[in-house]
């Protein structure tokens, strides 16, 4: 079935949705947008770089569509660290979007630029991306306690992409700062063959200011839409932290090679069977509005 197809009956779908009056709102934890326009350059050395707009506006269209109504967008790493295209978004849709920045976790200013991006520019977090190579191991340096500190003390989350291996390095952070919100994403991408690894996330269970995003489905998944080898995962994760500190994404458009935005909707609304509606309340809406407060 093509995307576009599928696309088409998701929104039937969620027409249908919207008729029924659901008894939650519904919004999203993760999206990127970007636009090809030179007054936004991609940086020098990034490549592989898109060739077609995915802009706010386009976002706009598709969350009308499936009920979404509001985003947390998350800098896209196409621009490194500019934030600029970001938030001349947050500046134009300030009501219905929060952003999450990056900066450069290996430049000892990356404190005083993540205040600059919440005081100044309405940025509500950052996001570092450390991989399992040794090339990151930056995690586990000097730089960090001051960058995570400060997000403590401008009271906005520390959002993290990384592969479960770096787990352990996110719990020796927390153990100086409780107090800070930490959101895991994509489940640390933990490879569901592997179930022993998952045991790396669910041991950050014990922070009570942990929160992880139920994405990646299709990322992790063997199978086909609606990804059901995933869904024991998921389950470990809602047994262990809880429907008030997950959180679902469909981390569009890198999502639409493998599934479209309302059936990355779909999966966790209509598919994850041991989910109750008072579970869904919370999956996707009320734990994002814990963690990214909208007016």
């Amino acid at each position: 079935m093509s995307l576009n197809r599928r696309e088409f009956l998701a929104s039937a779908a969620a027409a249908g949705v919207a008729e029924a009056k659901p008894k939650y709102r519904i919004f999203d934890s993760h999206v990127h947008v970007w636009k090809v326009d030179p007054r936004f350059p991609w940086h020098l050395e990034s490549t592989n770089n898109p060739k077609e707009d995915r802009s706010a506006e386009m976002l706009l269209d598709l969350m009308k569509q499936h009920g979404v109504e509001r985003t947390v967008i998350i800098q896209v790493r196409y621009y490194w660290w500019d934030n600029s295209y970001l938030a001349s978004v947050l500046k134009q849709y300030p009501k219905v979007f929060h952003g999450v920045a990056r900066v450069n976790p290996k430049d000892p200013g990356a404190p005083d630029h993540l205040s600059k991006l919440v005081e100044e520019q309405r940025f509500r977090g950052v996001r570092l991306s450390p991989s399992a190579n040794a090339d990151s191991d930056w995690i586990n340096g000097p730089l960090m306690p001051p960058l995570w500190k400060r997000c403590s003390d401008l009271k906005v989350p520390m959002t993290v992409l990384a592969p479960v291996s770096r787990m352990p390095a996110v719990a020796n952070l927390l153990e100086k700062l409780p107090e800070l919100t930490v959101v895991v994403d994509h489940m640390a991408d933990s490879p569901i063959d592997k179930p022993a690894e998952l045991e790396k996330l669910l041991a950050l269970a014990r922070y009570p200011k942990v929160f992880v995003k139920i994405s990646h489905t299709w990322s992790l998944s063997k199978q086909k839409f609606p990804f059901a080898d995933t869904h024991a995962q998921v389950k470990r994760l809602y047994d262990a932290f809880g429907p008030r500190r997950l959180m679902w994404g469909t981390d569009w458009p890198v999502s639409l090679n493998h599934v479209s935005y309302g059936e990355a909707l779909a999966v966790v609304r209509d598919e994850m069977k041991f989910l109750n509606e008072e579970d869904k309340s919370w999956i996707l809406s009320k734990t994002i509005q814990r963690v990214w407060p909208f007016k």
